[in-house]
């Protein structure tokens, strides 16, 4: 597969293959990561697709001093605090919100897989965090960045996200055992 640098100027020349082949390369990984940030497939959909128009829109704006990737993963970011900011969102959560106490009432049937109910539980615990420690969490344990290219994609320093990682996994990890506590105190009943 051509380096992102050699796609870049294919693109900048006007080459529709080339856009194809980057955003082939990166749609996963973005969908992912956006996936993971708002918990919703449908808006992550429309959330990735919206980044990869922008993407498409700021090309030119890239710098070649750090990775492409890099780059594209700031782009997701900044376009999910957007969407965090925005009304859209605000509607939709006050909708999921009800959902969810919908699902907990029907979660209560006694034969639920226990490895499924375990992910359920890290997945709500990683979205109860503050946006910025959820962020530097999916980066580094979904997305495998390292701790300098998390710093770079969030524009923060490398102490920051190692702080933001510490007091997100502290939270998760407190999250976790309040969930098997109460587990517990709901069998003895």
């Amino acid at each position: 597969m051509p380096e992102d640098q050699e796609l870049i100027k294919e693109i900048l020349r006007g080459s529709q293959a080339a856009m194809e082949v980057l955003t082939r390369k990166y749609y996963k990984p973005i969908y992912a990561f956006v996936y993971r940030k708002v918990g919703n497939r449908d808006t992550a959909y429309d959330l990735t697709q919206e980044i990869f128009i922008k993407m498409i829109q700021r090309i030119e704006s890239y710098s070649s001093k750090g990775s492409f990737k890099s780059w594209l993963y700031q782009v997701a970011v900044n376009h999910c605090r957007d969407y965090w900011r925005s009304s859209e969102y605000k509607q939709t959560s006050k909708h999921a919100e009800l959902l969810d106490t919908i699902k907990c009432e029907q979660k209560s049937v006694p034969y639920i897989f226990e490895r499924k109910e375990m992910r359920e539980q890290v997945k709500q615990a990683i979205h109860s965090l503050p946006d910025i420690q959820r962020e530097a969490v999916i980066l580094k344990y979904f997305h495998h960045m390292k701790i300098q290219e998390i710093a770079v994609v969030t524009q923060a320093n490398v102490s920051t996200v190692k702080s933001r990682l510490k007091q997100g996994l502290s939270k998760i990890a407190a999250s976790l055992e309040r969930g098997e506590k109460s587990e517990k105190k709901r069998i003895r009943k």
